[in-house]
């Protein structure tokens, strides 16, 4: 047992069963024991490894809508360039080397990092000198705000309910007979944020609701609908939420969600729906497909620009990653993209509106 997994046991067992939100927040952000607290969670030596690890393309290609959305916004003189969870920094690291050549851009940008980590944060001011780190997105500066969330909205805390008959009963975490930890169900109520779900759903049917999600996104929308800008929420997803996607990864491989807590990354799908219903006033686009964005940005002109001076082993990876990103087996249909932009503005290219 780990040293956390103690804790939360002696928690549970004097104040009674956590939800999979307060569950979540501890595994992840605990200050001593916290996954994200206490290590660089990324790469072939970590537990997961994200898009912009993959490829630069994906960094380059997602820079250059950024960079589009500033310009179809009349190039603001001053703006905020901002990431949320920006990982080791190379997504940002791609964007800015990605949008040298556009007119203004750079001179008018300012980079902020939205970072809980403190080893992440070094990585990143590595990556990126001089960037601005926050711990909390309503700390940036008032300015039109052009953002990239990137597997991001996915580890942010859930709650989970099943349905039984139109009624819900909350998934929590307690303890098993033997002081293990384990699943059980709060009595059932009804509740009127998932009214709606009722039409679509079942008997025995499990939502997931992310309240610091929504909060976020509401945030984003009011920003970016008084101020300008637009932000690029990429996660793995669908419109609606549906069934058990509560996971634990650790080593690049599933693994039990409540065994040594602390020592794997813990997400969920993201619901592209309820984020884009909390950021109204702001316009959004439809969760489009990353495949497809990505090609409808020229991810494969660019792919073969690249393979240009590759061999071997080397285009060998560089064909995988470009596979890995777009095809609908790989990342290119599981994840989404959707875009928060000002009413009335140009959306970001590559999405459906």
């Amino acid at each position: 047992m780990t040293p956390l997994a103690t804790l939360i046991a002696r928690q549970i067992a004097a104040t009674g069963p956590l939800s999979i939100a307060d569950y979540m927040t501890l595994c992840l952000l605990h200050p001593v024991h916290g996954y994200y607290t206490t290590r660089d969670p990324l790469g072939a030596s970590g537990d997961f490894i994200t898009a912009p690890e993959i490829s630069q393309m994906f960094g380059e290609l997602v820079g250059l809508a950024l960079a589009q959305s500033w310009m179809d916004q009349g190039a603001p003189e001053h703006f905020a360039l901002a990431e949320l969870g920006p990982g080791r920094g190379t997504l940002m690291a791609d964007i800015l080397r990605a949008t040298r050549a556009v007119p203004g851009f750079h001179t008018a940008a300012q980079i902020h990092m939205v970072e809980a980590s403190a080893p992440l944060r070094a990585r990143q001011s590595e990556a990126v000198p001089g960037v601005t780190h926050h711990d909390h997105l309503d700390d940036l500066p008032e300015l039109p705000l052009f953002l990239v969330a990137n597997e991001f909205f996915d580890a942010l805390p859930i709650r989970q309910f099943l349905r039984t008959s139109d009624q819900w009963r909350e998934r929590l975490v307690g303890l098993d007979p033997e002081g293990a930890l384990s699943f059980g169900l709060a009595a059932p109520l009804p509740l009127k944020s998932l009214d709606h779900r009722l039409a679509d759903t079942s008997e025995g049917d499990i939502v997931t609701l992310s309240p610091p999600a929504d909060a976020m996104a509401e945030s984003l929308g009011a920003r970016i609908a008084s101020q300008g800008g637009a932000a690029l929420i990429i996660d793995y997803g669908d419109w609606r939420s549906g069934g058990d996607t509560f996971q634990a990864v650790k080593g690049h491989a599933k693994t039990d969600s409540l065994r040594d807590p602390g020592t794997a990354d813990l997400t969920a799908h993201v619901e592209f729906e309820s984020l884009a219903r909390a950021a109204a006033p702001a316009a959004h686009t439809r969760a489009t497909p990353q495949g497809v964005f990505l090609e409808r940005l020229g991810i494969t002109a660019r792919a073969q620009a690249l393979a240009a001076g590759l061999s071997g082993v080397a285009l060998d990876n560089h064909i995988a990653a470009h596979r890995r990103l777009t095809h609908p087996e790989e990342m290119g249909t599981l994840f989404k993209v959707m875009a928060l932009y000002p009413e009335g503005a140009t959306p970001p290219p590559g999405l459906d509106i």
